[in-house]
Order: structure tokens, then C-alpha cells, then sequence
């Protein structure tokens, strides 16, 4: 399956070069000034939410305005306002950024080596962003566990990528442990989502593609169902969801 097709992406010409630039030099200079100038919502967690939110919306705006990287949201109806875990495809740094324009200040599951970048990470763990180590053994995932059920019973949403990290666009890999740990501990609806993040912002690619990314909020499944009916289902949901989304369809004849 193409990363480029011709339906939905502009040819990468010079201008897409040059816009891929100026976004890259404006992500730079937003996160310094960002991560500084937002030092003294540090003092407490709320106010910690409240920068990491504001971040993140200034990274999708940049996007937005410069790369010209936009975005349609499809399903809004079946983000509930109750506290879920949300179970998105991963294939870009992206969806990372947009998770806190679309949802009330989620709570994301993250790798705890993101946790120790500088002024970022101190952002990430003083608004409550759970992370997970994932070679430490099982007290550590107790641990995990019981930081994202907490936030759960404070109604927030916790996001979590089953895949674990990013993965080509039309490619579904294979889901980690942690989804059906965290969907089983805390008991609560998974909301499956569909992106097509990957055909516009690559993994580590340099060029941002102008257009349209979709994120499509699918159908919830609800609490109480075993592990491997979750799974199942989790799976297909996402595989039907992103199917038809329009950087998955073919060029037009």
C-alpha cells in the first residue's frame, strides 16, 4: 500500500520542503518557549494539566498553519463523558499532540524514557501522565495499573496505544499486554480510533504532507468481556474503522 496516494496528498515539491522546515523551526522555538514560559504552572498538578494541554494545542496549531497538516474528526458522539480508556492506532508523533485538542485533559500512557526529557518530561509527570517501564516486572505494572485506575475514578480518560509504538499506515501490528491488563483491572468501556495520521506525518520522516488526517472515534466496547473476546474485538473494530478512512482508499482512476 502506497504512503502517498494521489487522491489525498499533495506531490512533495519544493513548497512541502520548505513548509516541512519552517514547522520544524517553529516546534523548536514553541518548545522552548512553552516548557519556560509555562515553569510556574509546575506548582501544582491542575496547573501542570493546563500547560500540558496548551503545548500540545500550539503543536497542532503550528502544524495546522505552516505544514498545513489538518485535521477531521469523525464520532465525536461516542467519546463519552465518563471516564474510558482510549485505544488509538499509533503511526506518528501527531495523534500524541492531538489527543489533548479532542479530549478533556486525557491522561496518557507513555514509555518512561519520554518522562525523562527535560522540561517535558517534568510537564508529563506532574499532570499525571502514567508511565510505564517496559522491562521492569510485575510490581512495576501493578504500579502502572493503579496510577491509570486513579485517574480513571478522578473521570478522566486514559490513552493508550495497543501497539505499543508506531506502526506503518495500513498496518495494524500486533497489540502489547497492556491494553488487556489496564481494560481488565480498571473496568471500564474501551473507545477504539482509527487514524490515518501515518500517509501525512511519517515515523521519523522530515516531510510533514499538506492535507486532510482523519480520526475516527469508533463504537465503545463495553466493560466485562474476557480478555480475548476484548481483544478480538478491539482489533477488528480498529482494522473495519480505519479501512475505509480516505488516506487508506486507492487513487482515483
Amino acid at each position: 500500500m502506497s504512503e502517498q496516494p494521489e487522491n489525498t496528498l499533495e506531490r512533495a515539491g519544493p513548497l512541502a520542503w520548505i513548509r516541512s522546515g519552517l514547522y520544524l523551526v517553529a516546534f523548536a522555538i514553541w518548545a522552548v518557549i512553552g516548557c519556560l514560559g509555562l515553569l510556574p504552572f509546575l506548582i501544582r498538578r491542575e496547573w501542570a494539566t493546563v500547560a500540558v494541554r496548551i503545548w500540545n494545542t500550539g503543536n497542532v496549531v503550528l502544524a495546522h498553519v505552516i505544514a498545513g497538516v489538518r485535521c477531521r474528526v469523525e464520532g465525536r458522539e461516542n467519546i463519552p463523558a465518563s471516564a474510558c480508556i482510549i485505544a488509538s492506532q499509533h503511526q506518528s508523533a501527531w495523534e500524541t499532540y492531538r489527543v489533548f485538542v479532542d479530549l478533556h485533559y486525557p491522561v496518557l500512557v507513555l514509555k518512561r524514557e519520554l518522562t525523562r526529557i527535560p522540561f517535558i518530561g517534568w510537564y508529563m509527570l506532574r499532570a499525571g501522565m502514567v508511565s510505564i517501564d517496559r522491562n521492569a516486572g510485575a510490581s512495576a505494572m501493578r504500579k502502572t495499573m493503579r496510577a491509570a485506575k486513579a485517574a480513571l475514578g478522578a473521570g478522566r480518560h486514559v490513552v493508550i496505544f495497543p501497539e505499543g509504538t508506531r506502526a506503518p499506515p495500513g498496518v495494524i501490528l500486533p497489540f502489547r499486554p497492556g491494553i488487556a491488563a489496564l481494560y481488565l483491572y480498571c473496568d471500564v468501556p474501551v473507545i477504539p480510533v482509527a487514524i490515518d495520521a501515518g500517509y501525512f506525518w511519517g515515523k521519523n520522516r522530515f516531510l510533514k504532507y499538506p492535507g486532510h488526517i482523519t480520526v475516527r472515534f469508533l463504537p465503545a466496547l463495553p466493560a466485562g468481556l474476557d480478555k480475548d473476546e476484548m481483544l478480538a474485538r478491539l482489533r477488528e473494530s480498529i482494522a473495519d474503522g480505519s479501512r475505509s478512512l480516505p488516506g487508506n482508499q486507492p487513487p482515483a482512476a
